[in-house]
């Protein structure tokens, strides 16, 4: 199923699920924030096309960052492999949708694209067992964890390389219907594949995260987990068009421009 957050004339937001063929699609309204509820259909239908999709989720408390899960990413930086998940955080400030902007900050002069899957919780949990790790998952969707690459080299902690507005689109939905083990990840940065990988290549798995993560930090539903970028991250310049693609789930469509 993949539930979409969408508004209509600048009206509020509200979620939906997109059914149908990708020359008809339709967006079937629910009631609610299906996180919270069971699906509970409205009865109207729009289309696809009539509505601005807005980010699938927005964390009520955090977005936690893998670093390194490709190994051809950790050697294109000349890294070693970390022995267990290198974790940051973003804040949810830097959540924007698709079609939204990446806005260039002022204090960097090399931003980097990194575009990764994206895991979203569906349950309250702590201390979840790899095994048990797919039943606190509601479902999937695209990101791309942009970065202050200058910024990243010379600060000590990853926060405000990571962590600018804008620098955390996700979208263009959530799919709840899909194993997530083996999905090409593809990035395309002005029609040029920059990123093409197989999600199967990552250190460690989903359930392997999921655990991991869940032993330091309560999560909460709707916290967002980007599970890492494989090789092939690049620079952006106002002007660029970053879309990143997940098989199964869809394209996460953003335009880079530079702060006024």
């Amino acid at each position: 199923m993949r539930i979409a957050r969408f508004t209509t004339e600048g009206g509020e937001p509200r979620y939906g699920v997109v059914e149908g063929a990708a020359d008809g699609e339709l967006v079937a309204v629910v009631a609610g924030d299906p996180l919270y509820r069971p699906v509970q259909f409205t009865g109207e239908r729009l289309p696809l096309a009539d509505v601005r999709l807005l980010a699938p989720v927005i964390p009520r408390s955090k977005i936690v960052g893998v670093g390194r899960n490709y190994a051809d990413h950790a050697a294109e930086f000349g890294q070693v492999v970390p022995e267990e998940p290198l974790l940051f955080l973003k804040p949810n400030t830097a959540v924007i949708g698709p079609g939204d902007a990446i806005v260039l900050p002022r204090q960097s002069h090399e931003v980097h694209f990194e575009g990764e899957l994206a895991v979203v919780i569906g349950k309250l949990c702590r201390d979840v067992p790899a095994e048990r790790a797919l039943d606190v998952i509601f479902a999937y969707t695209v990101g791309n964890d942009v970065t202050a690459r200058d910024l990243q080299r010379t600060d000590d902690q990853w926060a405000r390389a990571k962590g600018f507005d804008t620098f955390c689109p996700l979208g263009p939905w959530l799919e709840t219907d899909i194993d997530p083990a083996d999905l090409t990840l593809r990035t395309v940065v002005n029609g040029e594949v920059k990123q093409d990988v197989r999600t199967s290549k990552l250190i460690f798995d989903i359930p392997t995260l999921v655990a991991y993560i869940s032993a330091a930090f309560t999560l909460l539903p709707g916290d967002v987990i980007l599970t890492g970028t494989p090789a092939g991250v690049g620079q952006i310049v106002a002007g660029d068009r970053v879309e990143v693609t997940v098989e199964g789930i869809g394209t996460l469509d953003n335009r880079v421009v530079s702060r006024d």
